[in-house]
Parts: C-alpha cells; sequence; structure tokens
C-alpha cells in the first residue's frame, strides 16, 4: 500500500498519501507517548527542480571561436555541447540535441549570432540575444559531409566545404541554400586525374570580397573568381595542407603542411613559392633539403603597422624530440619563440584589435585551446607571458573523487581562505586585464547580491594538496605497501569539514585520515603527529556477557599499552609476524624530516590504518569531526575508531559486532582473522567507490544499479561484513530513560542499524588536556531497511539542531593571561536546547537509509514517522537541509529521482525524474546543500549545479549574465585618397547579386534539409540584425547606394551619348536616300 500511496503522489494526488502518512503517524502517537504537533511551512509548490549553472573544463574540446567586437569565446566539444565565456561571472552552456561533435564555430560578428557545424553534417543558428542561447535554425545536409566553413566579416553568406570537395552557400538569415555551387571538378585542373580532397581551408581575399581562396587537403590551392565562376589562378604542392592564411594586404598567403613546412605564395605567381620555411627543422649543410618534422596543424598571419609580422603555428616539431611537450611557435621577425604547453593543443585564434582582415591586425593575445586547459598568451609583452585565467577552470587537476558543498558559511570564512589562498597564486602573469571580457553580468540588488554570486559564480579559493605529509616514493620497489590500491595511492575519498572552527578532516584511499587546523600564520613541524589504529574484523566463539561494557581507553593495538604518537618514521614498518607476513604496516610513509606549512591548512594529526596479520586495511567508509569534543571518528568494514586529535590518543577501537555487545540481532559465523587473508605480495582490487562495503554493480545495458544483495537481513553470509556507513556527533537523549541530552555519537552501518556511543567529555580549558575522555556505548539499537546514509537531530518545534562546535581562533600565537581565563571559561557553541529546554521537552531524530526515512522521538525512541523512500532501487545521497525558513530531507537515487520530504512528517514534496545513473563519478559526487542547491560532477572536468527551489527557478533568468551588449562596430580602415582614386583599396562585392535566387536559383532540395529551430521565427530579426546590425547595414547600404547612383548617373550620360548618336546618324540617312525612288535602293 505504501508503494502504492507513492505512485499517486507522483500523479499528483498529494491528499492520498498524505492522508494515509497523517492517519498512520496519528497511530503511531497514539500507541507511543503523545508528541506535540509541529508546524509545517514547506509545501509542493516551494519545490521546482532546474539546472542552473555549469563550472569548469569544457570536457573534450573539440573547436573554438571568438568574437572580436563582443569580446566572447566559445567552445565546442565532441559531446554537443556549447560553452560561451564573457568576462568572469559571464558563463553560459548549451548543448546540441543529437549530441554530435562540434567541428567548427563561426561568429555573425557583433550580431549576437553563432553557427555551428557539427559532425553529423548540420548546421545550427544560436541566436545569442537571450540570456539563455537557442537555436534558431538547423540545415542537414543529405548528401555532403561538411569539413569546413567560412563566414565572411558583415556578410550573411556563409560558405561552405565538403568532403567531395564542393563548396555551398548557406543564407544565414533564412539559412537556406543557394542555387551558386563551387564544383571540385570547375576548380581544379582539367588535365588533373585525381581528386583533389576535402576541402580544408576557405577564404576571400581581403582586399578583393570576389576571389575565393580554396584550399584542397591533397595540396591545391585555387583562387576562384566569384563573378566569372572560374579559377584564376592555381597552386600546387606536393605535401598536404592543413591551414592557409592571408596577409592583410591581399598579395601573399601562407600554407602550413604535413611535413613540416610553411609555404608562402605569392597571388600572382602560382608556379613556385615565393619561400618555404621549416620553423623546427635542422637546416643540412650543402643546401641539401631540411629533414621532415611534424606537420603543422594550424598557421595564422597576422602583421602589425609599426613593425614585423607575426607567423603563429602549432605542431611542426623534428620528430627526434620525442616526449616533448606540445608547443605553440610564435614567430616574430627574427627571433622564434617556442611555448610548451602541458596538454595537447586543439585549437588556437590570435586575437587582434580590428575586425576587418583587410587592416593592419595588430595582434595583441593567442588564445590556446589545450586538451584539458585554456591559456591566453600575452604578445605585447616581451616572454609572451600568459594571463591568470579568472574562470573556474582547473578542478580537474588531478582527477575528482570526491565532493562536498557547503552553503551558509561564517561571513569571515571566504574572506580567511581568500587571503591564504592569494599567497598560493605564481607570479609572472601578465599585467594586463582578461581580454576575454564580453557581456553584463545579472540584474544584481543588494538583497540578492550575495545570492548571485553564489548560485551563478565559482571562483577558487584555496588549495590544499594532502600528499605533502608522505614520502614520495621513487619506483615500485620502495613501496611495497600501497599496492593494496590501483589507483593513486594519496587519493581522496571522504571529506568532513566544520565551517565554524575551520577543522577539516580527510579519508584517503590508502586507510589514512588525516585532520587539519586553519592558521594564518605559517610554521615548521618538527616532527608530525602520527597515530598508527589496527582494526581487526574477528567474530569470537565466545561472547561475554557485559561485552557492551568498553573500558575508559580500549587499546588500538593487540598489546596492553595504548597508544600515542609516534614521534619519527614508524618503527613498525618492517614488523611482521612470524609466518613472515605483513603485520602493523601502514600503507604511506609519513615523512620523519621538517615539514614548512604555509598559511592555511596545517597537518594537526596523520591516523594510519596498518596491515594485520597480512591482512590490507580495508578502505574507510565513514568519517565524522567535531571541534567542540576535540575527536575523530572514523569506520569501515572491520570496526570503529575513535580518536582524541587534541590529546592524540585513541579512545575507541572496536570491531563492528562488538559494538552491538550481546544485543547482537544477526546469525554471525565464528571467523578466523586469516581464514581469507592474502598472501603478502597479492593486490586489492580497491577503486574509489560509494562508501559502503556492499558495492552496487553498474549494469551497463539499462543504465542502471542493481543490489547483489539478499533481502533479507536476518542472516548475513559469512563472507560479508557489516561496515560502518554513517557518523554523526551530537547532544541529545542517548536512552529511553534520560532525563537531559548529552554529547554522543550515533553510528549507522551498512545492515541499516544504528547505535548510540555515548561521550563523557572533561571539563574545557586545561583539563580537556589533562583528563581522559570516557566512551562507552549506550545499548540503544534502532534498525531501518538498508544502508544508513545520514542522521541529523531537531528540537521541539522541529527546527534543525546542529553539531556542537568551537568557534576558530588562531593556534599558533601564544595567548595572553586574559586570553587564557577566556578559553577556559570557553564552552562549546551548541545550538542544542539541552540546558534552556524543560525535562518533558524532546528532540527528533531523522534518520535516513538507502531505501527508507524514519522520524524517532526521543528519549521514548518511538518511531512516529516513516516513510518509504524507494522499492525497486536505493538512494544514493540523502540530505537534511534548509529552505525558505524550514527543512526538508531531500534524496537522489539510483534511478535517477531526485525527492524531498517535509520534516518531522516525512510527507512527499517532490519527485521528478532528472539523471539516470550512468556512472560511479555522480553517486560519488551528487550532494545537496542548504538554500535549495545542489551539484555534482557531470563529467571529469565540470561541475553541474542544480536548484530545487522554486523561488530560485524563477529568479534564475535575473541572475543569469547577458551574453550580448550593444557596441559599436569598429570604423571601416580608410581606403586613402590615392588608393580611392586609382582604385587600389579593398574591393566590395554585391554577394545577393550572385547568390540570391534570382542570379543563382534554388539549390537541389535533396542536398540540404531546413529544420526550423526551437527559437522559433520571430527571433530570427533579433539573431541577424538588431540596433547595432541595422547601423553596420544601413552604412554598407548607403555606401552601396551611392555607388551604384553614381554608376547610373555615368550609364544614363552613356545612354544619352548613344541616342544622340543615333538620331545623327538617322538624321544623315534620311538626307541620303531622300531623292532616290523605291527601285534605286
Amino acid at each position: 500500500m505504501r508503494k502504492f500511496n507513492i505512485r499517486k503522489v507522483l500523479d499528483g494526488l498529494t491528499a492520498v498519501s498524505s492522508a494515509a502518512s497523517a492517519s498512520s503517524a496519528a497511530q503511531q502517537q497514539q500507541a507511543g507517548n503523545r508528541e506535540t504537533e509541529i508546524q509545517e511551512t514547506l509545501q509542493s509548490e516551494h519545490f521546482q527542480l532546474c539546472k542552473t549553472v555549469r563550472h569548469g573544463f569544457p570536457y573534450q574540446p573539440s573547436a573554438l571561436a571568438f568574437d572580436p567586437v563582443q569580446k566572447i569565446l566559445a567552445i565546442g566539444t565532441q559531446t554537443g555541447a556549447l560553452r560561451l565565456f564573457g568576462r568572469p561571472g559571464v558563463e553560459c552552456y548549451c548543448q546540441h540535441d543529437s549530441g554530435a561533435a562540434v567541428i567548427q564555430l563561426q561568429f555573425l560578428i557583433n550580431e549576437g549570432a553563432l553557427v555551428s557545424a557539427l559532425a553529423d553534417d548540420t548546421l545550427h543558428l544560436w541566436n545569442l540575444r537571450q540570456k539563455r542561447p537557442a537555436i534558431l535554425h538547423s540545415l542537414k545536409f543529405n548528401r555532403e559531409r561538411i569539413t569546413f566553413c567560412h563566414l565572411p566579416f558583415q556578410s550573411k553568406w556563409l560558405y561552405v566545404g565538403t568532403e567531395r570537395g564542393n563548396i555551398h552557400i548557406v543564407n544565414v538569415e533564412s539559412f537556406t541554400l543557394s542555387g551558386y555551387v563551387i564544383m571540385w571538378n570547375k576548380a581544379i585542373e582539367l588535365s588533373s586525374k585525381s581528386h583533389p580532397g576535402p576541402i580544408v581551408h576557405i577564404s576571400d581575399n581581403p582586399m578583393d570580397e570576389g576571389k575565393l581562396l580554396i584550399g584542397f587537403e591533397s595540396g591545391t590551392v585555387v583562387l576562384w573568381d566569384l563573378k566569372s565562376k572560374k579559377a584564376d589562378y592555381r597552386y600546387t604542392h606536393d605535401e598536404a595542407i592543413h591551414s592557409v592564411a592571408w596577409h592583410h594586404e591581399g598579395k601573399q598567403f601562407i600554407c602550413s603542411h604535413s611535413d613540416g613546412t610553411l609555404t608562402i605564395w605569392n597571388v600572382k605567381s602560382p608556379t613556385k613559392p615565393f619561400q618555404t620555411i621549416t620553423p623546427h627543422g635542422k637546416q643540412l649543410k650543402d643546401g641539401k633539403k631540411p629533414e621532415p618534422c611534424k606537420p603543422i596543424l594550424k598557421v595564422e598571419y597576422k602583421t602589425t603597422r609599426a613593425g614585423e609580422p607575426f607567423i603563429i603555428l602549432s605542431g611542426g616539431l623534428s620528430y627526434d624530440t620525442v616526449g616533448r611537450r606540445p608547443c605553440l611557435t610564435v614567430m616574430h621577425g627574427k627571433s622564434t619563440a617556442v611555448l610548451e604547453m602541458d596538454y595537447s593543443i586543439v585549437d588556437f585564434l590570435t586575437l587582434c584589435e580590428t575586425p576587418y582582415p583587410n587592416d593592419f591586425q595588430e595582434p595583441y593575445a593567442v588564445v590556446v585551446l589545450l586538451e584539458k586547459d585554456l591559456v591566453l598568451i600575452d604578445l605585447a609583452q616581451n616572454g609572451y607571458p600568459i594571463f591568470e585565467n579568472p574562470y573556474p577552470l582547473t578542478i580537474h587537476e588531478s582527477p575528482v573523487t570526491c565532493c562536498e558543498y557547503f552553503a551558509d558559511c561564517p561571513v569571515d570564512l571566504i574572506p580567511a581562505l581568500y587571503s591564504v589562498g592569494a599567497r598560493q597564486k605564481r607570479q609572472g602573469y601578465s599585467k594586463k586585464e582578461w581580454p576575454i571580457s564580453g557581456g553584463n553580468w545579472g540584474l544584481i540588488t543588494q538583497t540578492n547580491y550575495l545570492l548571485f554570486f553564489s548560485l551563478v559564480t565559482l571562483q577558487v579559493l584555496y588549495k590544499l594538496k594532502t600528499a605533502k605529509v608522505f614520502e614520495k616514493s621513487r619506483n615500485k620497489d620502495d613501496r611495497p605497501n600501497t599496492d593494496i590500491v590501483d589507483e593513486d595511492p594519496y587519493a581522496i575519498q571522504i571529506i568532513s569539514w566544520c565551517p565554524e572552527s575551520r577543522m577539516l578532516c580527510i579519508a584517503g584511499v590508502s586507510a589514512h585520515v588525516i585532520i587539519y587546523r586553519f592558521s594564518k600564520q605559517e610554521v615548521t613541524t618538527e616532527i608530525i603527529p602520527m597515530l598508527e589504529v589496527r582494526l581487526l574484523y574477528e567474530i569470537n566463539d565466545m561472547e561475554s556477557p557485559d561485552g557492551e561494557q568498553v573500558p575508559p581507553l580500549p587499546t588500538p593495538g593487540t598489546g596492553s599499552n595504548p597508544q600515542s604518537i609516534v614521534p619519527q618514521s614508524h618503527p613498525s614498518t618492517s614488523s611482521s609476524s612470524s609466518d613472515g607476513l605483513r603485520d602493523n604496516v601502514p600503507c604511506l610513509k609519513v615523512k620523519n624530516s621538517p615539514l614548512k606549512q604555509s598559511p592555511g591548512y596545517q597537518i594537526e594529526l596523520v591516523i594510519q590504518l596498518v596491515w594485520v596479520s597480512g591482512e590490507p586495511p580495508q578502505q574507510i567508509t565513514s568519517l565524522a569531526v567535531n571541534s567542540a569534543y576535540g575527536l575523530v571518528v572514523f569506520g569501515n568494514c572491520n570496526g570503529i575508531a575513535m580518536v582524541d586529535y587534541l590529546q592524540k590518543t585513541v579512545l575507541l577501537n572496536l570491531g563492528t559486532i562488538e559494538l552491538y555487545g550481546s544485543n547482537d540481532p544477526y546469525r554471525r559465523e565464528p571467523r578466523s582473522p586469516r581464514k581469507s587473508r592474502q598472501p603478502s605480495g597479492a593486490k586489492m582490487s580497491r577503486k574509489l567507490s560509494l562508501p559502503t562495503e556492499l558495492k552496487p554493480d553498474l549494469d551497463v545495458k539499462d543504465n542502471s544499479f542493481s543490489r547483489s544483495r539478499s533481502s533479507s537481513v536476518t542472516s548475513i553470509d559469512k563472507e560479508s561484513r557489516e561496515a560502518i556507513s554513517a557518523l554523526h556527533f551530537g547532544e541529545t537523549f542517548t536512552r529511553k530513560n534520560d532525563t537531559s541530552p548529552s554529547p554522543c555519537l550515533w553510528v549507522g552501518t551498512t545492515l541499516g542499524t544504528v547505535l548510540v556511543i555515548v561521550l563523557n567529555l572533561p571539563p574545557g580549558g586545561e583539563q580537556r588536556l589533562l583528563q581522559p575522555v570516557i566512551v562507552s556505548p549506550s545499548g540503544t539499537i534502532l534498525r531501518l531497511k538498508g544502508a544508513i546514509l545520514r542522521m541529523a537531530f531537531l528540537d521541539t518545534t522541529g527546527s534543525l539542531v546542529p553539531p556542537a562546535h568551537e568557534p576558530w581562533r588562531e593556534h599558533n600565537v601564544p595567548e595572553d593571561k586574559d586570553e587564557k581565563d577566556k578559553s577556559k571559561k570557553r564552552r562549546p557553541v551548541s545550538v542544542s536546547p539541552s540546558s534552556s529546554q524543560e525535562i518533558s521537552e524532546n528532540q527528533y531524530a531523522v534518520i535516513c537509509s538507502e531505501k527508507q526515512a524514519k522520524v524517532i522521538s526521543l528519549p521514548s525512541q518511538n518511531c512516529i514517522y516513516k516513510q518509504n523512500i524507494t522499492e525497486t532501487s536505493f538512494v544514493l545521497r540523502g540530505d537534511i537541509v534548509s529552505l525558505s525558513n524550514s527543512i526538508c530531507l531531500a534524496c537522489f537515487c539510483a534511478n535517477g529521482h531526485i525527492m524531498t520530504f517535509s520534516l518531522p512528517s516525512l510527507r512527499p514534496l517532490l519527485d521528478v525524474y532528472y539523471l539516470p545513473l550512468t556512472n560511479m563519478r555522480i553517486a560519488r559526487t551528487f550532494c545537496f546543500t542548504n538554500n535549495g542547491q545542489a551539484l555534482y560532477l557531470v563529467s571529469p572536468t565540470e561541475i553541474q549545479r542544480l536548484t530545487y527551489s522554486q523561488e530560485t527557478c524563477e529568479n534564475l533568468q535575473e541572475m543569469l549574465g547577458e551574453l550580448f551588449t550593444p557596441v559599436e562596430t569598429p570604423e571601416a580602415p580608410n581606403r586613402g585618397f590615392f588608393k580611392g582614386l586609382f582604385g587600389g583599396g579593398a574591393q566590395s562585392l554585391d554577394r545577393e547579386e550572385l547568390f540570391g535566387e534570382s542570379a543563382a536559383g534554388k539549390a537541389s532540395r535533396s542536398l540540404a534539409q531546413h529544420i526550423p529551430g526551437p527559437g522559433g521565427i520571430e527571433g530570427v530579426k533579433g539573431a541577424a540584425s538588431g540596433v547595432v546590425g541595422e547601423l553596420a547595414r544601413a552604412r554598407l547600404a548607403l555606401d552601396e547606394r551611392g555607388q551604384k547612383l553614381g554608376e547610373l548617373e555615368e550609364k544614363t550620360a552613356a545612354m544619352l551619348y548613344s541616342a544622340d548618336s543615333f538620331s545623327k546618324h538617322a538624321h544623315e540617312m534620311m538626307l541620303k536616300y531622300k531623292d532616290k525612288k523605291w527601285y534605286q535602293f
């Protein structure tokens, strides 16, 4: 019946399920003690799901374009994504529905539009004049493959080159084909016996728009006269062509070839190149030809008014440079600079002062799109420094393995992180401002200013490298203990952070935990504090009746002495058991030399699990830190360990079964610790995975997960282990008969059990460092279906009770006497209503598992609300979050559903199918936070943010930045008096007259299919015109009109002269034959 009710909720019949849950709650309330009714304010209408922004570097980039007037950068990817970048904070993500790779992008410069060419032979026109760009038109080529596109500046006719070597012409306003076609067999020599190959380049002569330069892959270049429809010149070369670039005067062009050479050609000398350059070839003696090099994939030829031109190229290195990184070469006069890149070059563009191709280009920067980075090089400064990149593109510097999302952080936290993070920035950047500066931020009022920055922008504040504490292994023989993992042994799996106290704790894949404390002072740590913990999974045949009683300081190892700090490199690294198996050996070796620690996060303590009798330590599955108690706790499939990081001692080290004591509800068979032990040299496959030992299997066929687990939880397979899956510190009622709350730890396991451990803390100040913390199980056991994911506590009004925390203070500065007195009196900050509440008032525990959620009244421990979240799937992530001054439970299921439930009644408020779980990356990184926000890693390099708040969805349009801003197009270069007089300036072309339907006719209908875009016909004029575009067109039209009027005047004068001449000749004829008879003719 519960499942049936949930389905009704999905159909919008919320009343039925609300009534059902209310009635079940009423029954439970009558059965237990009476609970006070809590007024809930959240309703279904407060929730709506939508994507907000995408951050990070575009995954698998494939194309690049730049609008030099709007100053907007576009990047296309192999998955059909489109990322647009303006000034920092102005970013946009779009996606082609087909998912085909973007092979080329062309801006309609200063028009607010972009043309994309895809690998599935489609062209798309994007309207950038709206905050969320949309496709206005699409054109699907049926018989030909698109290889290259060219759109001249201020032209509406797009040249499209194909694999067959033909060129078609598209009107970008109507997105229709012209009847004008340049066929490959007309362009090449008639005597040529072979096909010239696909089109690799198209461009018009900067000084004459009527001349089109066509580059074929085989090495043939043709200068085509558009008016006469024939080739003026043909340039042939033995080597294949990769790219072509014009000199701005239109008298020379340069080609890059597959043998690493550049050929410069004079337009009117087609027989041989004017000059051949091999930039990276070794010049041999006796005038021999240089050795061939790798292909030069792209070349650009940019001129300056005051000096030598720039020739910029990618590739072309000699073949003997094995292992050398990819390079961008900048040739300027006699100097050649080779700039090494970290990744392979996908594409590059030179940014110039003018958009006009027939003027001095004046290059000032180069945008280099790398496989995993975006680099901007300053051409105006000596040494070509790079610009400091303001976009958050470096989140993937090493593969992302874990994500946590924190909202409502203390106001002083971000400035503190920024101040220490600013010192990490490397020096030597260009002093100029970031040149990609287009677009505008959204409308920001004072009230939503911070909300804008938190919802739309992302800024890297600080970076922490956790591997610095460990010795790096130089070869494979030096790392006998790290072979338990297939990936990076320093990879981080879990993060636990207390923003108020700034305490940070991480758990790594090599079964290590590091605790960090924030400091603004630089310190040098002589000896790194370290603890080794021996967590052992063992079930004894005999269990003592008082098994749940734990000594105050249980020993972590097999010996009787409690463990303390190991002052230098651990002496146990070489220890082994009597039969030669590894024992008491950690996976990583901590540095024994002094460690200089910069301001920021500094190491407080390193904890490592060790090998036990030849069995490697198991991965840590849960982690929690509490600054008020000075404790950190972690667990895995062997058990749980608690450490006092102030006294640097292990307080608790128990197997999971020992936590139950005599209350263990499961039938477990005795197991020897060496039963399934692996030999010393064996390697365990330990991929980063979900934080549960019972990992799901990815079923690729249906893009979903299936659990390979028996539905029965009353018996366990003897080889499966119960892992610790959730930990939560709190101040609450630990037993049914408690009259007041006390500090405790709630422990959740993969078998759905919740256990409570009582913490007896000494007084604050110096006493806290001298007296031990007493830890003991309470005997309280709660049960749910599925592994426990999240726990939280509510007070009697239904408000969230956050864990107690200590405010941050600087530990590396000696305290005054007054400060010491204050610290003695200082109590941990806790919003827990423990002291002020009356005894009769209660709390609520919210527990979320993979299958269900329960709200349990404390101290009575009655389950007052229960909700089965999913029957067929399982919950991957559950978070108790605040929204609109209330709280709710947000869940993400493996079947792709995002759900929210009210608290404490667990009424379903939202259930939306969002995203099927297709890989472990999403499972590992999806997280919710307050204010209706969530995020996950959508690709190895990108973060996708979304919101489940209806208010945010409504205001999102205002928060997003404007890509297009009205900018006046720069004036065309002055032709000069003599060039105007003698016709030496740029020649214009009436393309409409050539390519229009009246002159060229209609194109074949079967060649391409026009598809109207979702942007609608209304947006066509918005994309192809606009205020600035109309001004430019009006100016151009006036020039053309004046020119045509002049031509008309000349033609009229010629006609008058012709008419006068005709009249004169007619009069003479009349006089000649005036007196003759008809028979005399």
